[in-house]
C-alpha cells in the first residue's frame, strides 16, 4: 500500500482519470482522492464516475490538500498554473507532473526553494491497467519519492526509471506510440477489406493480430525479430509482405515518426 493518504490532481482530464482508476483499483480509498478542474461539466462527469472523491474548482485548495500533487494539464499551461500553486506547495508535498516536454528545473523554478518534484510520462493504456510510463526525479527529490511515484504509476500498467535528458524520447515513443498502433491496425483493417474480407472480420483480425503478437514479446521474452522469423517460411507470404515494408521504408518511417514527436516534445520545453 501507497504511504500516503491524500493524492490531488490539478487537472480532471483522461490521464487523470487512469490514474484515479488504478489507484481506486488497487484499494486506496475515494476519500484520499481530490481533484482540481475548472471546468462545471467535467466537475460534475468526475463526481458521478467516482463517487466519494473529492471534486473542487480551485487548483490552491486541491494543492493545500493533498501530500503528493499530480499536475496533470496540458504543457501549454504550465507557466499559468504554477503561478496559481504558488505557496501551496511546499517542501513537505510532492509535485508530480505528467506534462509532456516540461522540465523539472523549470517547474522547481516556480516554486519556493526546497520543493521535491519529480516527472513522469504515462500513456492512454493506462485507462484500461495497460499503460507505459516512465518517470525521472528533479533536483530535490528522494529515493523514496521516486519509488512512491513509481508505485503509483505501477497501478496503471509498467513503470520504469529513466533519466531526465531521455523523456522526449520518452514521450515520442510511448506516449505517441499508441497513436501510432492504432493507425497500424486501421490499415491493417482496410487491406483486409481491400482484399475482400468484411469489415467487421478485417477489424477483428487485426486488433487480435495486434494483441496477440504483443503477448508473444511479453510473454516468451524473445527478441521480435526472433519471433518475426518464425513466422517468414522460404519463398512464402510472409516474406512477400515484409519485402513491400522494406520497400516503402516501413522502420525508416516508424524510426521517422518518434524523431519528429521527440523534436515537438523538445520545442515544447523550449530547448
Amino acid at each position: 500500500m501507497l504511504t500516503v493518504d491524500k493524492i490531488a490532481f490539478i487537472g480532471g482530464g483522461n490521464m487523470a482519470e487512469a490514474i484515479m482508476q488504478g489507484l481506486l483499483r488497487e484499494g486506496v480509498a475515494a476519500a484520499g482522492i481530490c481533484v482540481a478542474e475548472i471546468s462545471p461539466r467535467r466537475r460534475d462527469e468526475i463526481a458521478a464516475g467516482f463517487p466519494g472523491v473529492r471534486v473542487v474548482s480551485a487548483i490552491s485548495e486541491a494543492a493545500s490538500w493533498g501530500e503528493v500533487v499530480i499536475l496533470a494539464v496540458k504543457p501549454q499551461q504550465a507557466s499559468g498554473v504554477l503561478e496559481q500553486l504558488g505557496a501551496a506547495i511546499t517542501a513537505d508535498k510532492l509535485l508530480v507532473s505528467i506534462m509532456a516536454g516540461i522540465q523539472s528545473s523549470k517547474i522547481e523554478g516556480q516554486l519556493a526553494p526546497g520543493c521535491r518534484v519529480v516527472r513522469a510520462m504515462p500513456n492512454t493504456p493506462a485507462l484500461i491497467g495497460a499503460g507505459a510510463t516512465a518517470i525521472c526525479a528533479g533536483k530535490n527529490a528522494s529515493a523514496a519519492d521516486l519509488d512512491l511515484v513509481r508505485q503509483i504509476f505501477a497501478m496503471t500498467g509498467t513503470a520504469d526509471y529513466v533519466e531526465e535528458k531521455l523523456m522526449d524520447a520518452v514521450t515520442a515513443l510511448s506516449a505517441s506510440g499508441p497513436a501510432y498502433v492504432f493507425t497500424f491496425i486501421e490499415a491493417l483493417s482496410d487491406a483486409g477489406v481491400k482484399n475482400g474480407l468484411p469489415r467487421d472480420v478485417a477489424a477483428r483480425l487485426a486488433v487480435q493480430t495486434v494483441l496477440g503478437s504483443a503477448r508473444m514479446v511479453v510473454e516468451t521474452g524473445e527478441h521480435p525479430a526472433l519471433l518475426k522469423e518464425r513466422v517468414t517460411s522460404p519463398g512464402g507470404t510472409t516474406i512477400a509482405g515484409l519485402h513491400a515494408l522494406e520497400n516503402g521504408s516501413f522502420r525508416g518511417v516508424v524510426m521517422d515518426a518518434v524523431e519528429a514527436a521527440c523534436k515537438k516534445s523538445r520545442e515544447l520545453a523550449g530547448k
